[in-house]
């Protein structure tokens, strides 16, 4: 079948989940897409900019059997300007994450313009996919409480109709190249996400200067992307862990990132804000050993009754702990990874292109009548 994909913040894991799709599928796509900058600018104008093109392609002969568009764009006022040339095409929302539960830095600073833009997005699709089931279950409760505050009119009858047409698909990874021979050293802590609040870095460094202060031997690599505004933080800890530094700031090559996460030991999350979880994953697909909070989408990734050991309650005393636990194994047995510790790989394989893609390649054909 000929798929029609837009993707109107192409970076990031945006980027990640169409490329990985397109690269393992088995249909024909279209892929239209715009770059991944100015957020909000995307999502008010993606609907007029992509109609355009979609309009100059099918006047040029082109023909497509469905429809695929991520998150950040009014799916609504799409279909709506381009309804002669796409009358019944099926319609897939694909949502990586959603404007009614991202956190915001400030309190109140919430636009729930873009909050509706989702909510007709969802209601505008023939079938809404979420990349995770903590994803999908917080923005339906959320979604509930909005609209029991509206003044008046609030259609809540639609919760359980876009409920019924939502699924789960989750981003999917690439495998990562076999783990090298560990060359000799002290313990390896990753810390790799974007570097914005929600992330969380402040408890990560408070967990990583206990370390230091308890006078133990560590390397420590900090990666991710970087926007304008960049937490003071890690201006911060960059003077104060300079002698411990292996990697520092955004890796431009892929096989710099693959070998980072095949060097660490372990992966510490401390977001706040997480619907999938990409590079936790490939960290574990590495054979680097998670350490991340008890919230989020985490126990979706690692279920605790097999993977308890990867857990601690979120706070940072409990980070502290964990991390101690783990470095008295490492001295003792040179391994973070105890005797009767399961292996991270099974649970990072479910997730792999090469399964997860013909599921989504299926879920699309399911739509033809």
């Amino acid at each position: 079948m000929n798929l029609l994909v837009l993707e109107p913040y192409y970076a990031g894991s945006h980027r990640a989940f169409v490329d990985g799709w397109r690269a393992h599928s088995r249909h024909d796509w279209t892929l239209l897409t715009l770059p991944g900058y100015k957020w909000k600018w995307r999502m008010r104008h993606a609907a007029f900019t992509f109609a355009e093109e979609i309009t100059r392609r099918y006047h040029d002969g082109h023909r497509w059997d469905a429809l695929v568009a991520t998150d950040m764009i009014d799916l609504a006022e799409l279909l709506g300007l381009t309804r002669s040339i796409l009358p019944s095409i099926p319609v897939v929302a694909y949502f990586h994450e959603n404007q009614l539960t991202y956190p915001t830095l400030h309190h109140g600073e919430r636009d729930y313009h873009f909050a509706l833009t989702n909510f007709a997005t969802a209601a505008a699709a023939d079938r809404v996919w979420f990349n995770s089931d903590f994803h999908r279950c917080e923005f339906f409760a959320e979604l509930g409480r909005f609209f029991r505050r509206m003044p008046d009119y609030p259609p809540l009858a639609h919760l359980e109709q876009l409920a019924e047409k939502s699924s789960v698909y989750p981003q999917g990874v690439y495998p990562i190249p076999p783990r090298p021979d560990r060359t000799p050293g002290p313990l390896r802590i990753l810390w790799a996400g974007r570097w914005e609040y929600d992330k969380n870095p402040e408890d990560f460094f408070a967990a990583v200067g206990h370390l230091r202060d308890s006078g133990v031997d560590f390397r420590l690599s900090v990666i991710g992307e970087q926007f304008e505004h960049t937490p003071p933080v890690f201006a911060a800890a960059r003077e104060t862990f300079a002698d411990r530094i292996d990697r520092w700031g955004y890796l431009e090559s892929r096989a710099d990132y693959e070998r980072c996460l095949a060097e660490s030991d372990l992966i510490v999350s401390t977001a706040i804000h997480e619907f999938f979880g990409v590079t936790i994953v490939e960290a574990a697909a590495a054979g680097a050993f998670p350490v991340v909070p008890n919230r989020l989408a985490y126990p979706e990734l690692f279920p605790p009754d097999t993977y308890g050991d990867f857990f601690y309650d979120g706070s940072v005393q409990s980070l502290n702990k964990k991390l101690m636990t783990l470095l008295d194994r490492f001295t003792r047995t040179g391994s973070v990874w105890a005797p009767e510790s399961p292996s991270a790989l099974p649970a990072a394989q479910r997730f792999m292109w090469s399964s997860l893609a013909p599921a989504l390649d299926n879920a699309v054909a399911a739509l033809l009548p």
